[in-house]
């Protein structure tokens, strides 16, 4: 046994969402009649054998498939082993710091924004921020992950002066004029920015595509899975999503319709689809020594936006809406 899969183990344990875990061995003890101790006992050595977390037994529903079957998946400790390789520490810093992020990308940015110094200093770029077309602005921690430290509020609820007072009391080091999207995807769900999870990865030069998921908000003002969202595959070459979206909650169903709105989402086509794909490939190869990377892209009615990259993408948002472990599209990188 590898010393990192018992690493692994006490970090799973520590880090444990100890109420979802109880949901879901409940759940699952009630679909399949299997005992607890059974399900426990099968949860925890399959962190040891198959390199994935607790919760991920039962998200990737290894309840009922048998062991060539997990073999497939990619899990936590798999994901963070290959993302280490391919994104190295001293290189992943523009993905993991949103306001280097927005400074490296600037000529591929169309929104406006500005760090909480440069608005203490400078009146004019405060002034623009707050009277931009949207009326709205995003305040974040620059150093935020899976939709934290993000917030949207009204320009006209704020003065130059309370704009800064509150985001100091807040600790947002960074505002961003609202990004508004296409009518298509406001009409699939109106609550949240949704965006379009890009995967690349640079091999030999040349840019290839891991997939694509469309991320779709439920009365959410983001669109992470990790806050309760949707995500649901899309095909490379239509920009067609092929499948239902899908929760990481396994107590809740699949949704061919948005639960809220009614629109479709088996069959929704993603706007400007070419012009996606075109804006992901030159980002990876714009900052080519992080080598695989999720892209978060807006669709606005004048063409994509890049929201930000990812240097940690998720393991769950790309498997899940694919309905099969996706291992092998990883190894001939290695």
């Amino acid at each position: 046994m590898k010393l990192s899969r018992l690493i692994y183990f006490f970090y799973y344990i520590r880090k444990l969402d100890r109420n979802k875990f109880r949901i879901f061995l409940d759940y699952v003890r009630k679909e399949t009649g299997k005992t607890r101790l059974f399900l426990i006992l099968d949860a925890f050595t399959s962190v040891f054998i198959f390199n994935i977390s607790i919760l991920e037994y039962f998200q990737f529903r290894f309840f009922e498939k048998n062991r060539t079957e997990r073999k497939n998946w990619v899990g936590t400790g798999y994901i963070y082993e290959y993302q280490l390789k391919m994104n190295p520490r001293g290189a992943r810093i523009i993905l993991e710091d949103k306001i280097r992020f927005l400074n490296h990308f600037r000529s591929f940015i169309k929104r406006k924004y500005s760090d909480i110094q440069a608005l203490k200093s400078n009146q004019e770029t405060l002034d623009t921020l707050l009277s931009n077309k949207s009326g709205r602005l995003v305040l974040k921690g620059s150093r935020g992950q899976v939709g934290a430290e993000v917030e949207v509020v009204s320009c006209r609820d704020y003065t130059p002066e309370a704009l800064i007072k509150y985001m100091m009391e807040r600790k947002y080091d960074l505002a961003e004029e609202y990004v508004l999207q296409h009518t298509d995807m406001m009409a699939l769900s109106p609550s949240g920015l949704n965006t379009v999870r890009i995967l690349t990865q640079l091999y030999e030069g040349n840019v290839d595509f891991l997939g694509a998921r469309l991320r779709v908000s439920v009365n959410s003002p983001v669109d992470n899975m990790a806050a309760g969202n949707l995500a649901a595959f899309v095909d490379m070459e239509s920009g067609v999503v092929t499948g239902p979206g899908v929760y990481s909650d396994i107590t809740k169903e699949d949704m061919s319709v948005h639960p809220v709105t009614g629109k479709e989402i088996t069959g929704f086509n993603v706007p400007y689809w070419a012009e996606a794909i075109k804006l992901a490939k030159e980002a990876a190869l714009y900052l080519p020594d992080n080598r695989s990377v999720g892209w978060d892209i807006a669709i606005t009615e004048e063409g994509p936006e890049l929201i930000e990259g990812n240097h940690n993408w998720c393991k769950l948002l790309w498997q899940l809406p694919a309905k099969k472990g996706l291992k092998k599209t990883l190894e001939k990188y290695l």
